[in-house]
């Protein structure tokens, strides 16, 4: 399986988490090859018009692979991320949102375009978790697409609206340290 792996890079540390996550994850699922789009980019794009070559490579990257999977913390999700993900969507592909971001949003601390795109949704806010144990959390998640199986914690699509809708109507109050995993 193909794991195209994106997030905001723009920092040595978001960089260096990126890579050592796809270490991680490759070991926790095997066969895995987990894909970075800055390493293809870095090597390939050095002409005049940087910009458009590096998305050729992403889209690229993304067309190769079987499932994305999105580190989504932040403020707000990164917009070159989001693009990835509704692209890969668009190719009828399986998308996996990470957030372990405690901040808050309109749905699950993501903006409801960007966490409804998801096939998967792994939050995590305000829990510590280790890179194993976040990959181990995907891991099981690529698993269960494999062979798909409906645990108890897992909320279909065609469940959200309805969950949604009594959430709004019952005065719901979320665990703000739960994890949600939605298909």
């Amino acid at each position: 399986m193909n794991v195209y792996l994106t997030g905001p890079q723009f920092g040595l540390a978001e960089r260096r988490f990126i890579e050592d996550f796809a270490k991680i994850l490759e070991h926790c699922y095997m066969p895995l090859q987990v894909i970075l789009a800055q390493d293809r980019g870095a090597e390939s794009c050095t002409t005049p018009d940087h910009a458009e070559c590096l998305c050729c490579v992403a889209l690229d990257a993304i067309d190769r692979s079987d499932t994305l999977v999105a580190m989504l913390d932040g403020a707000d999700a990164d917009s070159g991320t989001c693009i990835e993900m509704g692209y890969a969507k668009g190719k009828g592909k399986f998308v996996i949102g990470v957030r372990t971001d405690f901040r808050a949003g309109e749905d699950r601390g993501l903006n409801l375009m960007v966490s409804n795109i998801c096939t998967a949704l792994i939050v995590r806010k305000g829990k510590a978790t280790g890179l194993h144990e976040l990959a181990e959390e995907v891991a099981d998640v690529l698993a269960r697409h494999e062979r798909p199986v409906a645990p108890d914690n897992v909320v279909t699509s065609a469940h959200r609206v309805q969950h949604a809708h009594e959430e709004r109507h019952q005065g719901f109050s979320p665990n703000p340290h739960a994890t949600l995993t939605a298909y």
